[in-house]
């Protein structure tokens, strides 16, 4: 051993302390929203996908869910399609949704997959169209009209919202001890296919499958307070407080909105990490610290 490597006394702190952690969260789901630096930058995608592997390999059940915003943009571009956003909302007429299916269904998603297998794990790439995983609406969007006039609807084409998940794909490949890798794209009942917000779809799937946590990775250290100190320990009183002052706001205000609805319905807790840290899953789920902002239910936290 030379003299830059771990002393053993802090490999087996590390060990020890994650033992409790794995004793909770063996058999159980944890739902992670997959996004920001963590997908672009090489040595984190490593990272992450070592980090899913151990997990399943001492018996925890991921379930990934990815975004890919950046190269939707990107290939629109090259292909002289001007992005454009409502609401933070990317405006998705049908030439848009092709491409959308073919970045995220396609080449974001068989990355994902290939970097998890690579690593050694048994990942499968789907989207919400897969075996009616997830049934899907148009999202309307409004904006106020003129006074006294009903608000206006905007029309921002195959944006979609979750109606419904259908869990029996993700138990069969539970089963199989198959890693799951889920594009965000859903289907209504006509057969008409939407784009949808990643952190909706790991949200609406937690609660489905009953997971002991979301984590939701972003490019932030997770909430912080008017100082620049990190909030964690967040429940549902405490989180209005914050929005109502104006310290939660922006693109923050929907990811906390999931959260809350997860843990809401059941799921053990959420926790907003950032996937800029080199290996944030595992420290975020087998240490003490964690790396993100936690949000949790009644009663005590999780």
């Amino acid at each position: 051993m030379n003299n830059e490597s771990t002393p053993p006394d802090q490999v087996a702190h590390v060990l020890t302390e994650a033992l409790p952690y794995i004793r909770r969260f063996h058999g159980r789901t944890v739902v992670v929203k997959y996004g920001g630096n963590a997908m672009v930058d090489e040595a984190l995608k490593g990272d992450f996908a070592r980090d899913v592997v151990l997990m399943k390999l001492v018996g925890i059940n991921p379930v990934v869910v990815h975004g890919g915003g950046p190269q939707i943009g990107s290939l629109l571009e090259r292909i002289g399609k001007k992005s454009e956003f409502v609401q933070g909302m990317r405006v998705t007429d049908a030439e848009t949704m092709d491409v959308v299916e073919m970045v995220l269904g396609g080449l974001v998603n068989k990355e994902i997959v290939s970097l998890i297998n690579t690593h050694g794990g048994r990942a499968v790439g789907l989207s919400g169209k897969d075996g009616g995983l997830i049934r899907a609406q148009r999202l309307k969007l409004t904006r106020p009209g003129p006074a006294e006039q009903a608000p206006e609807i905007i029309d921002i084409g195959h944006v979609g919202q979750v109606v419904d998940v259908d869990p029996a794909l993700m138990t069969l490949l539970d089963g199989a001890d198959f890693i799951p890798v889920i594009a965000p794209i859903g289907v209504d009942e006509a057969g008409v296919s939407y784009n949808i917000n990643a952190d909706l779809v790991a949200g609406h799937l937690a609660r489905t499958l009953n997971a002991e946590k979301l984590i939701l990775m972003t490019n932030t250290p997770g909430i912080l307070d008017s100082d620049g100190h990190l909030l964690t320990g967040l429940d549902a009183e405490r989180v209005a407080g914050l929005i109502a002052d104006g310290t939660i706001n922006g693109g923050m205000l929907p990811k906390v909105e999931c959260a809350l609805d997860a843990v809401r319905d059941g799921v053990g807790a959420t926790t907003i990490i950032d996937g800029r840290v080199r290996h944030a899953l595992l420290l975020e789920i087998f240490t003490d610290s964690g790396v993100g902002t936690l949000i949790h239910g009644e009663g005590t936290p999780s």
